[in-house]
């Protein structure tokens, strides 16, 4: 779930880095622990999804909390290949931005990215936010009230004293998004929605050029 310019949701090209458990609580720099993600993703899982993302207790995909670098997104559902060929699926939360909100905003970014890895794994369609990520949000939101599931976010980003390298700019809405490096595959996710029927779209793809 990011800000609401920015989709990546081809999976990430070239080689990943390990993914990682993360069942344990995290203490955030503050000293106030990161709520671990495990019993949420069960919990979801069971009321939204008919445990259909963890069959026989055995998770599809894996769960962590970033490391403090992921400061535009508030979450991502990553999918590829591990650098020794095993199947990648992982669901990232950024720490930097959810840590000083509320509960209700881990719970939707969580269920957020659950949906896309629902649509990846069980329903088999590679789609972004497409008829079937539709549905089961609208099924999601209106049979609880504790929190909605949104296409994108509007959580306030956690300030960077780092000055961006990078331009993201769309060919179509011309939107123009700072960037620290140069990420492949990168498409405008306003577009693909409007455009594609919310699947990834090469017309979308982002260019990136050099900050003044």
């Amino acid at each position: 779930m990011e800000a609401p310019s920015l989709t990546d949701h081809r999976g990430l090209p070239g080689p990943l880095a390990p993914a990682r458990h993360n069942a344990r609580t995290i203490c955030a720099p503050g000293g106030m622990p990161l709520e671990p993600l495990l019993p949420l993703f069960h919990r979801l899982d069971r009321e939204w999804f008919d445990g259909s993302l963890a069959p026989g207790g055995q998770r599809l995909v894996e769960l962590r909390w970033s490391d403090g670098r992921m400061r535009r997104t508030a979450g991502m559902y990553r999918f590829g290949r591990h650098p020794d060929g095993r199947r990648l699926c992982e669901i990232v939360l950024s720490r930097p931005l959810l840590e000083p909100l509320p509960r209700e905003a881990t719970l939707s970014t969580l269920c957020h990215e659950m949906i896309h890895a629902w649509v990846d794994r069980v329903v088999g369609v590679q789609e972004v936010h497409g008829p079937h990520f539709r549905a089961r949000m609208a099924a999601i939101n209106g049979g609880q009230d504790a929190f909605q599931v949104s296409i994108r976010h509007r959580y306030p980003l956690p300030a960077s004293t780092t000055p961006p390298r990078w331009l993201a700019c769309c060919p179509n809405c011309q939107v123009r998004v700072p960037y620290r490096r140069r990420v492949q595959g990168l498409a405008c996710r306003f577009c693909c929605d409007r455009l594609h029927g919310g699947r990834w779209h090469a017309s979308c793809l982002l260019r990136f050029e050099q900050a003044a």
